[in-house]
């Protein structure tokens, strides 16, 4: 009986060695191709939004072109996804409602555009780390979710590390790429819209997953889709369309950094989908806040953005409350109600559409 339970016991460690190897490679496929691409998208972004292109010093200013360029771009791979994996492209909800979510992802991710052109990365990284405030508003407001202690207390932490960051900037900024475009009053506005909207996108998003059996990337079509029809129809109202083409045909560089900028995101939504599906939230988000830590430190390094010892402390505290946030499972998770107890695996997890 003995000799049986030891040969089974040989036979089965292998199969446990080879099972922990695979998980190790998805990790480091995961982690890498998300830290990736979304390191290379923040520092673009930055490139884009606040260090001039040619001769004459020109300043790259139609945010909404980008966001156009950016949906194209990621509804086109999703589809093609969806196609060769022989899904259905029929909506599952309402048009309206991937509207909806279409509207506040444009507003959300224009404001993180244009904020760009009055406060630095850095800055920006830290005050979208606030967005648990936004976020927990409205998942009272749409999904009657209610919260503990510790989410707000952890909430309140985040958001006090963020003030600190803004309102205490180093005295003398050496960046060569401010050129007199600091405004923090008006940059601060842009982020309060971005975090406003960007928690109404990811809590409809919540909504439509937990409302409907909704395949992931027929969700990022649909959005995108729309996305990508509000967004040239502004370009056109707005008489942004025209110049911004001008523009980018001026500057080939540009061009090839709005190219790079909309693969880079494109390919970050997969990643994220691919590390929700296979290693869950809790490790997903770990990840985000590692993300947003290196992109604030190259962005520093690269673009020359110079820190007070604020804002150190500032970066410290909101950074220990992500990671405990993250860590303390099932302290700081939202108390479900008695309607959400049916949901789908995966459902409370909402793929981002902006990274």
């Amino acid at each position: 009986m003995n000799g049986a339970m030891a040969d089974l016991s040989s036979s089965s460690s292998p199969t446990v060695g080879v099972a922990k190897d695979n998980k190790l490679w998805k990790g480091v496929f995961a982690v890498s191709g998300i830290m990736t691409t979304l390191v290379i998208y923040g520092v673009l972004q930055e490139k884009l939004m606040r260090v001039p292109y040619g001769l004459n010093k020109e300043y790259f200013k139609y945010s909404l072109f980008l966001v156009f360029c950016n949906r194209i771009t990621t509804s086109t791979v999703s589809a093609a996804v969806l196609l060769a994996s022989k899904k259905a492209l029929n909506p599952v909800a309402p048009i309206y409602k991937y509207g909806l979510i279409s509207i506040s992802n444009i507003l959300t991710t224009t404001c993180q555009y244009e904020a760009l052109k009055y406060v630095s990365f850095p800055v920006q990284t830290l005050a979208k780390c606030a967005k648990m405030i936004p976020v927990m508003i409205w998942g009272t407001v749409i999904m009657q979710k209610r919260y503990k202690g510790m989410d707000y207390l952890l909430a309140f932490l985040v958001t006090l590390g963020c003030s600190v960051f803004i309102l205490f900037p180093a005295g003398t900024d050496i960046s060569p790429y401010n050129r007199g475009r600091e405004n923090t009053v008006w940059g601060v506005s842009l982020m309060l819209g971005y975090l406003g909207f960007d928690g109404f996108t990811s809590t409809f998003q919540d909504k439509l997953f937990k409302g409907y059996d909704m395949e992931i990337h027929n969700q990022i079509f649909y959005t995108t889709v729309c996305s990508c029809f509000i967004s040239f129809t502004g370009l056109i109202i707005q008489g942004h369309l025209l110049p911004a083409i001008d523009f980018v045909y001026r500057h080939n560089d540009c061009f090839y950094d709005i190219v790079l900028l909309s693969t880079v995101a494109t390919g970050s939504q997969f990643f994220i989908s691919y590390t929700i599906r296979t290693f869950g939230a809790l490790t997903f988000a770990a990840i985000m806040t590692t993300r947003q830590l290196v992109s604030i430190m190259l962005s520093c390094v690269w673009f020359s953005h110079p820190l007070s010892w604020e804002q150190y402390i500032g970066a410290v505290i909101v950074f220990v409350s992500l990671y405990s946030k993250n860590f303390l499972k099932g302290g700081t998770s939202p108390r479900p109600l008695p309607a959400e107890q049916h949901t789908q695996n995966g459902a409370s997890s909402p793929v981002k559409l902006n990274p």
